[in-house]
């Protein structure tokens, strides 16, 4: 036994040494189990056991039917961690001045690092359009009028519940509305459970769009404390809730925008349970539950809904194309609240839309297609992950993210990224301060960014110009 863990700590020191000396350089694949089982004539378990003790060190990690690769050398710093966050709910004020930065971040010449949007090379338009030539011939009758009381193409319908079959349970088709995106989606189902001057709990960080449309509903925001890793503290909610002051709750639980946390399914079931009993009412964007990074999907907390206290949304912006605005809603015992909602502020959703959706989700091709735009967005990510590391601040923290396409970065106290935008845009870089996902006004340290373009050269350099912007001799005097 002794002679046997001599020889593990021996390969793992080996290893190590390359590591650090920079021979495999960060994301970079170890040489396969084999392949050093066989060239330094160990078993198969000695070398694994090496490599996992080189993965308790953070210096690899597993991927699986991959192999190990080599850690960035950010993930091996303190990733952020959960604030304290006010015990009070506050108003919400952040439309503004986040709309003047996502207009920035579209201007000809600044690298597209601020919203959340794929690049178009990586969705599968070509097939798409061929699809709406097909269903304009083959259903005439959709372009002939809509219904503002007959909304939801069963087709479509049909094609989310078997979808739902292997994380959910399935949903019942009955629940479902089909809207004109997940942001309509969690518009309506916050009009259908709450009245102006109501408290909604939040994620902090949290996604800015449901910060607005708090907003913009006259609601007020509580923000609960949220792990990188695990999201929503579950422990900070029950004490949040127990004199019954929140109406709704409103997250992300899978690859979180912008942590790209994934909330275990015990925390998932806890909160179900908790909000259900409580008579709060959640409200779960499930945007990204796709585009998750390892192993199986994540189920949503609707899969532990016993009572139809979930309102689970989601739409295909991230993966199909922006452009198609369909999204939907499984709103459980909500649902003709929520159909309400949808019929007077903007009745159907594009009937050939729905179809052509119905038809891609039908085929082998959405399968097909998420299964490498999976593997596309990791490496985008991890490239990312790279590039901060190589050209922000020694001390700056990055998360991990599950999945998705978004980065989040906690820099060094004194750098307060929405004073820096402006300097940031003039370079030619875009990004979104990160106090624009809290009400609160937390996290001017912090910022996010969009990792859903291929990492070209131009975007590896404007990660480098956007770096040299924190180095200390250019901080403004008061911050250096």
């Amino acid at each position: 036994m002794d002679h046997q863990l001599l020889r593990y700590e021996k390969l793992a020191e080996d290893l190590s040494g390359i590591i650090v000396a920079g021979n495999i350089r960060p994301g970079e694949r170890l040489p396969s189990v084999r392949r050093l089982s066989r060239e330094r004539r160990l078993s198969v378990s000695t070398v694994l056991q090496a490599l996992r003790h080189l993965e308790d060190k953070g210096l690899v990690e597993a991927r699986p039917q991959s192999g190990y690769f080599v850690r960035h050398a950010a993930a091996r710093r303190e990733p952020p961690t959960a604030r304290s966050t006010p015990d009070e709910a506050v108003p919400v004020d952040v439309s503004q001045r986040l709309m003047r930065v996502l207009q920035s971040g579209m201007q000809p010449g600044v690298a597209p690092l601020a919203a959340a949007l794929p690049d178009a090379a990586l969705m599968p338009v070509a097939a798409l359009r061929r699809l709406y030539g097909g269903v304009a011939r083959r259903h005439p009758r959709l372009l002939e009028g809509a219904s503002h009381i007959n909304m939801d193409e069963p087709a479509l319908i049909r094609q989310l519940v078997l979808r739902s079959v292997g994380w959910a349970g399935p949903l019942a088709a009955s629940e479902f509305v089909i809207t004109n995106s997940c942001t309509e989606a969690l518009g309506l189902c916050l009009r259908a459970v709450t009245q102006p001057g109501d408290t909604v709990a939040v994620e902090s960080p949290a996604y800015y769009l449901m910060l607005q449309l708090i907003e913009t509903l006259g609601l007020k925001a509580l923000e609960i404390p949220t792990d990188p890793r695990n999201g929503m503290s579950i422990e900070a909610l029950d004490l949040a809730t127990r004199d019954g002051r929140i109406a709704a709750c409103l997250l992300v639980p899978n690859a979180s925008n912008p942590l790209g946390s994934v909330m275990p399914d015990e925390n998932k079931r806890r909160l179900a349970k908790l909000t259900a009993d409580r008579g709060v009412a959640l409200i779960e964007d499930d945007i990204y539950g796709d585009l998750h990074f390892a192993g199986e999907r994540p189920r949503p907390i609707k899969a532990f809904d016993r009572v139809g206290n979930v309102m689970l949304c989601s739409s295909f912006s991230k993966c199909l194309s922006p452009a198609l605005r369909i999204g939907f809603v499984a709103a459980g015992r909500y649902r003709s609240q929520v159909a309400l909602q949808k019929t007077i502020t903007s009745g159907a959703t594009n009937p050939v839309t729905q179809m052509v959706l119905a038809e891609y989700l039908e085929s082998s091709a959405y399968q097909r297609h998420m299964r490498g735009l999976r593997r596309t967005y990791e490496q985008q990510v991890d490239a990312m992950i790279a590039s901060v590391a190589r050209h922000f601040p020694a001390t700056t923290r990055i998360t991990q993210p599950q999945g998705g396409f978004v980065l989040w970065v906690e820099l060094p106290e004194e750098i307060d990224t929405s004073a820096l935008h402006g300097r940031a845009v003039a370079a030619g870089v875009a990004y979104v301060p990160g106090e624009l996902f809290s009400a609160s006004g937390m996290y001017r340290n912090c910022l996010r960014l969009n990792c859903g373009n291929p990492h070209t050269p131009q975007i590896e350099d404007a990660v480098r110009r956007l770096g040299a912007l924190m180095a200390p001799s250019a901080l403004p005097p008061a911050a250096a």
